[in-house]
């Protein structure tokens, strides 16, 4: 293993794209970029006759299966989410499902000593560790579409193309590497800062834990409203009461339970924004699309789109500049949050 020269980045960059098809470091449909996919995001989805969860089950799809979609319904059931999607020989209710994509970035020729952020853009990976006796070995845990990464260097990769290599937020000393065309490295300029004059009393995050929605006002305006999932009741109860914004994270690594597993990693959760010194906090969610009911263990699940833009708009500012890029987070006293029934 070697840090990649700009020679080596010369050869490497057309190998990299040129092989995707064939490298088996990628999952499956590799040679397609604008096909409809889902990712089935919990241990199994079953396939329905009819878009109702009362037909008959024909098939099941089993975890990180990537499954095409030939179209979108909606239903009269569920009220809350009443969106399936049609797939080969039935129907899937999108609740735990993600829609993925496939799209290649040409890789960096280098990264600056500030590290970079980054938006993995295939349906998942598997990263790769590098032992000096074991050679490359695979992590126990996989990254998920649209998880956010520390890039912080480029080195040649277990296929000969060049990989990035990765911070784990949660343990700085551990780095681990993912092939440089499966992450996008995110602009500064994409976290800027929203209206960031606004004085810190002006700026208030109400959730409702009946509607499960979440308000943003400015200057006693509404600017902002998303559908939320908070905890799921009397078992992972999300607080009640008031906070306030403390430590903000582009990317955090948490974790999961399952039927059949204890712990399930979540690396690279996005647009963390934590308002209890007992980890609560609003973050991006890329294992369920059931947005409206109580999903999470504690945390507020928003959409990385709407997770992304909390992070600029509310306080303490973690512009890419104001990061600590020890500790990549940005700590302070923030907006205030109420969260009532």
């Amino acid at each position: 293993m070697k840090p990649i020269s700009r020679r080596d980045f010369l050869k490497l960059g057309g190998l990299a794209l040129s092989s995707l098809a064939f490298t088996s470091f990628l999952p499956e449909f590799t040679g397609f970029e604008d096909i409809e996919l889902v990712r089935v995001a919990t241990d199994s989805v079953s396939v329905y006759k009819e878009p109702d969860d009362k037909s008959q089950i024909v098939g099941t799809w089993n975890r990180d299966d990537l499954v095409h979609v030939y179209g979108t319904v909606q239903a009269e059931t569920p009220a809350y989410n009443p969106i399936w999607y049609r797939v080969f020989g039935g129907y899937m209710h999108r609740a735990r499902l993600q829609k993925v994509r496939f799209h290649y970035t040409p890789p960096l020729t280098s990264v600056p000593d500030t590290k970079l952020l980054a938006e993995l853009t295939v349906p998942y990976t598997q990263p790769y560790r590098y032992d000096h006796w074991d050679g490359w070995l695979p992590i126990t845990y996989r990254l998920y579409y649209t998880s956010v990464q520390w890039i912080t260097g480029i080195e040649v990769g277990p296929d000969g193309n060049a990989w990035y290599v990765v911070q784990d937020d949660a343990d700085k000393n551990f780095f681990y590497y993912v092939p440089a065309v499966q992450l996008r490295p995110i602009a500064p300029s994409e976290i800027t800062p929203l209206s960031p004059d606004i004085l810190p009393d002006k700026k208030h995050i109400d959730v409702s834990l009946r509607t499960q929605t979440l308000t943003c006002y400015e200057n006693n305006q509404v600017i902002y409203t998303a559908d939320v999932s908070t905890g799921l009741f009397g078992l992972y109860d999300t607080p009640s009461g008031q906070f306030n914004i403390q430590v903000k994270l582009a990317s955090r690594r948490m974790s999961a339970s399952s039927h059949f597993a204890d712990n399930i990693a979540l690396a690279g959760v996005p647009w963390c924004s934590f308002f209890t010194t007992e980890g609560h906090a609003f973050h991006g969610t890329y294992w369920h699309d059931n947005f409206g009911l109580p999903m999470s263990h504690g945390c507020v699940n928003m959409r990385n789109e709407d997770a992304k833009w909390l992070f600029r708009w509310s306080q303490p500012t973690a512009g890419f500049d104001q990061i600590d890029k020890l500790t990549l987070d940005t700590k302070g006293y923030g907006t205030i949050v109420d969260i009532h029934y």
